[in-house]
């Protein structure tokens, strides 16, 4: 668990990269000597970006590769700016932007032999999940269940995202959970 000063200064990393980003349009480089060694850790993270409610964009890591405090530049630029499902954010709307940060722990696969057996092994609200079909991947971050509370549903939307049918099941399928610190 972070300290609120790191979580405060994870956000304003963030913050700054978008700006950085208007201005340069080009990621923010972080100057890792000057941070806390609790940022500069390697750790996978999500950066969500809401304006007035809405989502505007969310882009992450689901694997530890790179210090935290880069992975939170990177990712906020990434939402902010390359997030296909939305047009980049505007001059404008940054100041309007909540600015969430979800700092991951490592996948851990999950046993299952069929979809039953994996819907019966989530815990709403805390799991994460990654699906992985051949070159099929998707991830929901545990605040989707707010939206998805059934498990069913869950994974029959994160199939979806992926590109699957929403009925596909596979022995080859790969699972794996993860939970986050959010803030």
């Amino acid at each position: 668990m972070l300290d609120r000063p790191d979580r405060f200064l994870l956000r304003k990393i963030a913050r700054d990269a978008i700006q950085y980003g208007l201005r340069h349009q080009a990621p923010m480089p972080v100057d890792l000597e000057s941070l806390p060694a609790s940022i500069r850790q390697q750790q996978a993270c999500f950066v969500t970006l809401f304006a007035t409610g809405t989502l505007r964009g969310c882009v992450g890591s689901l694997e530890a590769y790179r210090p935290l405090a880069e992975d939170v530049a990177a990712n906020a630029f990434a939402a902010a700016f390359r997030d296909n499902r939305f047009c980049p954010i505007s001059r404008d709307l940054v100041d309007e932007l909540d600015i969430n940060i979800s700092l991951l722990t490592t996948p851990q696969p999950i046993e299952c032999d069929c979809e039953q057996s994996l819907l019966s092994q989530l815990i709403p609200g805390k799991d994460g999940l990654i699906l992985e079909a051949g070159e099929h991947r998707a991830t929901f971050l545990p605040a989707v269940w707010d939206a998805l509370p059934s498990p069913a549903r869950f994974v029959a939307e994160l199939k979806r995202k992926a590109g699957l049918p929403i009925d596909y099941w596979s022995e080859q399928m790969q699972c794996y959970r993860y939970h986050t610190e959010h803030f």
